[in-house]
């Protein structure tokens, strides 16, 4: 009789977890993993400042972006989001810059690539099929990579490539979405020529400060949110990026139903709808901030719930849950604002159980 022969584990990111970890729920890895995050962004920003490996890879990704044509981030899911931040710094000082999903890009974009002046591609496993198929069709056009997994075949077909050092990720993408998002920025802020070492530094401290106080009442959230239709989440600028990932890890984790939209967006057709069956939480973060408080106040008015994220603070009532986050400077509330909805969607699968199991390795990747 043949012997058979076992394939190897594909570890995520190539290491073979603990056996405590493997051990571990849904629920147990969701929270492991987002009080990592201050621990992996720390390190993500020391490195980006002194590793020299790093530092010239940030260098090569500038010089390409030294020619005429917008700058692209291109990813999906997670990775889509956390470039948002990217693509709004390069804007808001003048360079055009676009976040672009990886699967329309590759089935209907391909005519007008050329016209990109760099494309950055975001992954972090580096095994999505869409985006290993950007590599290879991508022929001589200048590209970089935003990866977590330098065992990938994403990084071993990348000339330019930066880690995002979030170590392995079991669950929802929380740390890895937090330091790519970090990655975007001082890459965005490298090519834009803008110092941004002391605010990386400060938002890594404001974000370790403000995670324990905010998952503290993570209970009193799932109950002010408890009997809703479902959750609409709503930020500009960056934090819309982060209003995506939230809607993302509230769906994946605890399979409640919840979508994002950009501030005017929600304002055009969604929010007719609200009555008292409806749960907002805005992000009143930068500098539409006053827009998010004066929307939270129409939702209100309409017989709504909001869970209201500002660095202001607000008086709550039974329809108003003000959250007090820690100003950061634009456009670092991609990552600050995250902190909410992820404290809520742990109380949700503490509640009512994790949909999502931990994944300790890579499937098949297809489109």
């Amino acid at each position: 009789m043949e012997e058979v022969t076992k394939a190897a584990p594909r570890w995520i990111s190539g290491i073979e977890p603990s056996k405590e970890l493997l051990a571990a729920n849904g629920t147990q890895i969701l929270e492991i993993e987002c009080r990592e995050q201050p621990a992996r962004l720390r390190d993500l920003v020391r490195n980006y400042k002194e590793d020299t490996e790093i530092r010239a890879e940030l260098k090569k990704f500038s010089t390409l972006a030294n020619t005429a044509g917008p700058i692209l981030f291109i990813g999906m899911g997670a990775s889509y989001c956390s470039s948002i931040s990217g693509s709004i710094l390069l804007q808001s000082h003048g360079r055009q810059s676009f976040s672009v999903d990886a699967g329309e890009w590759l089935h209907y974009a391909q005519p007008i690539w050329n016209e990109a002046a760099l494309s950055i591609l975001i992954t972090t496993s580096g095994e999505s099929a869409e985006l290993v198929e950007l590599f290879k069709k991508g022929g001589d056009r200048p590209r970089g990579l935003i990866c977590n997994n330098p065992a990938s075949t994403c990084w071993k077909l990348a000339e330019n490539k930066i880690p995002i050092l979030a170590g392995p990720e079991y669950g929802n993408a929380t740390k890895t979405y937090t330091n790519s998002t970090a990655a975007a920025i001082i890459l965005a802020s490298e090519i834009a020529g803008l110092p941004w070492a002391e605010d990386a530094e400060s938002v890594a401290e404001i974000f370790a400060r403000n995670l324990d106080p905010i998952f503290a009442m993570r209970g009193e959230l799932d109950e002010f949110c408890r009997g809703a239709a479902n959750i609409e989440i709503i930020g500009r600028g960056a934090a819309y990026g982060g209003a995506i990932m939230s809607a993302l890890c509230i769906r994946e984790m605890s399979g409640f139903r919840a979508a994002p939209h950009t501030g005017a967006g929600f304002k055009h057709g969604p929010n007719l709808d609200v009555d008292g069956t409806h749960v907002a939480i805005i992000f009143a973060l930068g500098r539409a901030a006053e827009l998010g408080v004066k929307l939270a106040q129409e939702c209100n008015r309409r017989g709504g719930k909001v869970v209201l994220v500002s660095n202001k603070q607000h008086d709550r009532t039974a329809q108003l849950f003000p959250v007090h986050i820690d100003a950061v400077p634009e456009p670092w509330e991609g990552i600050t604002s995250l902190l909410v909805p992820q404290a809520l969607t742990l109380a949700m699968v503490e509640r009512m159980g994790c949909r999502l199991p931990p994944r300790f390795q890579y499937g098949v990747m297809e489109q």
